[in-house]
């Protein structure tokens, strides 16, 4: 922003990639983590400049997601043009992101200087704008003259600071070192992650609901797909080590039930309970429905990630906030944990901007708390809703999981519902009408 191209800007980051340099080539294997991107998340990266080096390498548009409930035999079908847009969401590799977002940083006119080290320690001084060395006389250095935190990093050097952003994951060094606690728990899952290939490109995004949990294939451009697959420890210990013949046999039967059972019209009496929802009672969800592209191959590695919601009690005190996992982690299942922290990010870059313009202090607890209360709602929105998803689907019973079939084609077929729930999805700031 033009109020902030002064700051002089340092990253820390031990990734061995920084330290060589992220060179993707078009040949080069998919990265099995990716990020599904809003299109508010990408607007806010066309902004600043960095989605053009996404751009530059393999992603893929989704304007479909097709949702089936097993457990449930609930249904739903969302389509970019229930909301005027011209996609749902974009799906590109973590890799990618990373690199251009450092592109994006290097070319930009700030002063910045990337350090590929690790964080050692961190002392804040908050009464006082400049730092005394411990056990000594002497005063800092003239660099630490108006700089409150003093970063120790992992080669014994120093550096000064009036700001610390903790951007560093949901283990975040900087939240432990400043003291900020958080609330949350583990869920009794993990999930898989991988790349697979198919014999044509995909272009729909697929979730399904299993009495084990969600998997997800989402495409990433070419033949290639990402899959995210949540179910127990146990299970996923197993299909990590099972052989790729044996898991490629499980993918395809969680994404389709062995290309079985699909909905019909008349599945759960649905066309006689929605079709007062409907302006064509006559359509059928099985005129809409489609068999997940089969998987041929595996791309990648399988990973696997134990998963738990996480909330930072308090986003900044003076001299650090926190932005990203490092405030906030969530379940995967909707893909949203990254379009979260993107929106931590732009809101924090404006807040810092508003505090220059008016001559304020950006390391300033009062400044900083804006950007909190600004954020700290939202977030917990949309973990809120998260877990609640997850506690739903985690249930297999009969009697309420009929209940949440009901409700599940109720949301696809009430029109300003479906609408509400698609567009809040995509990032934009509206709750939808149920809240």
């Amino acid at each position: 922003m033009p109020m902030t191209k002064q700051l002089n800007v340092a990253i820390i980051d031990s990734n061995p990639a920084l330290a060589s340099g992220l060179h993707i080539k078009k040949e080069d294997a998919p990265d099995p983590r990716v990020s599904t991107v809003t299109p508010a998340s990408i607007s806010f990266l066309q902004d600043a400049g960095a989605w053009k080096y996404v751009e530059q390498n393999r992603h893929a548009y989704f304007n479909v997601m097709q949702v089936w409930d097993y457990t449930g035999l609930g249904y739903a079908r969302y389509n970019a043009r229930d909301v005027n847009k011209d996609f749902l969401g974009c799906v590109a590799e973590n890799k990618v992101l990373h690199n251009a977002l450092l592109s994006c940083v290097k070319d930009s006119d700030f002063k910045t200087t990337i350090y590929p080290l690790r964080l050692s320690s961190m002392t804040l001084n908050t009464s006082s704008m400049s730092i005394v060395e411990e056990n000594t006389n002497s005063v800092e250095p003239s660099s630490a003259q108006g700089h409150g935190a003093k970063l120790q990093l992992s080669d014994g050097s120093s550096l000064y600071a009036k700001l610390v952003v903790g951007a560093d994951g949901g283990k975040s060094h900087v939240r432990e070192l400043a003291g900020i606690k958080t609330t949350g728990w583990n869920y009794s899952q993990n999930a898989i992650i991988c790349t697979v290939e198919h014999t044509s490109e995909n272009v729909c995004a697929w979730q399904r609901f299993l009495p084990s949990g969600p998997i997800a294939l989402l495409p990433i451009g070419d033949k290639f797909s990402n899959i995210v697959w949540t179910m127990s420890p146990a299970e996923s210990n197993s299909r990590k080590s099972t052989t790729e013949e044996e898991f490629l046999k499980d993918v395809n039967y969680a994404l389709d039930y062995g290309y079985g059972p699909r909905p019909t019209s008349g599945l759960l009496g649905t066309r006689d309970m929605f079709s007062w929802f409907k302006m064509d009672a006559a359509i059928s969800t099985n005129e809409f429905f489609e068999i997940p592209p089969k998987v041929t191959k595996l791309a990648s590695e399988r990973m696997v990630f134990p998963l738990s919601l996480r909330h930072a009690n308090s986003y900044s005190s003076k001299r650090v906030v926190l932005i990203g996992d490092a405030a906030h982690t969530v379940h995967p299942l909707a893909g949203q944990g990254v379009n979260l922290g993107f929106g931590d990010a732009f809101s924090l870059s404006r807040i810092i901007a508003e505090g220059i313009a008016l001559g304020s202090d950006i390391g300033e607890v009062n400044l900083l708390k804006k950007y909190e209360a600004e954020r700290r709602s939202g977030n917990i929105m949309m973990m809120a809703i998260l877990d609640g998803f997850q506690k739903a689907y985690s249930v297999d019973f009969g009697p309420f999981n009929i209940l949440r079939a009901a409700a599940f084609h109720g949301a696809n077929y009430i029109s300003p519902l479906k609408k509400s729930i698609i567009s809040y999805a995509s990032g934009d700031h509206k709750l939808p009408i149920f809240l």
